[in-house]
C-alpha cells in the first residue's frame, strides 16, 4: 500500500466528524432503509443489527433513523459524498465527533477544529473516553450496488482511539505502516491506532 492510500485512509478516520453537505436535486436522498442497511456495512457483520444508525431524511439534516442496542453508532456518509463512504464508531466518541460536526458545520475549518476541541477536553467541557473504536468502508460510488447492498471492492479501516497514546506508552509505532497498525496524532486527545484492510 503506497503512501498516498494510507493518507486517503487517515482522511476517510475523520469523516464522521465532517459536516454534511446538502444532497442536491441530481442525487436524491435514498431512502432510509437503503441508508440503514449501508451505513452498517464497515462493522463485522455480528454488531451490525444492534448498531444505531444516523442519515438522513431530508437534505442537511443528520438525524438518528434508527435505534441501536449494541452502542454502536453508523452514519450514511454516503448520501451526501461523491464516494461510497460509511463509518460506525463506539457511542463513547459520540460527543468528540459530534462536537467536531458542529464547528465544522459553524464555519471552524482545518486544524482549529482540534484547537477548540483538545482545549474543551482540557477543561473538562469536552469529555473523552478511555478509549473508543471506529470503522470505516470507502470506495468508489459504482463499487455500492444499492439493489444487494454489497460493495465489490473496498479499504476497510479499523482505528481504536488511546486518547494520550505514544509509541512508548503503547509499543506501537507512529510511522505509517500497511502491513500492520500504527499510531496516528500520539500523545494528543485524539491518538488512535489505525488498521486498514480490503473487503
Amino acid at each position: 500500500m503506497r503512501p498516498f492510500v494510507l493518507l486517503g485512509f487517515a482522511a476517510a478516520a475523520l469523516g464522521a466528524q465532517a459536516p454534511a453537505p446538502t444532497p442536491s436535486e441530481s442525487s436524491p436522498i435514498p431512502p432510509v432503509e437503503q441508508q440503514m442497511a449501508a451505513a452498517v456495512l464497515a462493522l463485522p457483520a455480528e454488531m451490525r443489527d444492534g448498531a444505531t444508525v444516523m442519515g438522513y431524511r431530508e437534505a442537511g439534516k443528520l438525524v438518528v433513523l434508527r435505534e441501536g442496542k449494541n452502542g454502536m453508532h453508523c452514519l450514511a456518509l454516503y448520501v451526501t459524498r461523491p464516494d461510497f463512504h460509511v463509518a460506525c464508531y463506539h457511542k463513547s466518541l459520540e460527543p468528540f465527533m459530534a462536537r467536531g460536526r458542529a464547528l465544522r458545520a459553524a464555519g471552524v475549518k482545518g486544524e482549529q477544529v482540534d484547537s477548540v476541541r483538545f482545549k474543551e477536553i482540557k477543561s473538562g467541557k469536552l469529555k473523552m473516553p478511555k478509549q473508543g473504536s471506529l470503522y470505516t468502508l470507502t470506495t468508489k460510488k459504482e463499487n455500492y450496488d444499492a439493489a444487494t447492498n454489497k460493495v465489490s471492492t473496498a479499504g476497510l479501516l479499523t482505528v481504536l482511539y488511546v486518547p494520550g497514546a505514544t509509541t512508548e506508552t503503547i509499543g506501537i509505532t507512529s510511522q505509517p505502516r500497511p502491513e500492520g497498525p500504527w499510531i496516528m496524532f500520539p500523545g494528543t486527545p485524539k491518538a488512535h491506532v489505525m488498521m486498514s484492510g480490503k473487503m
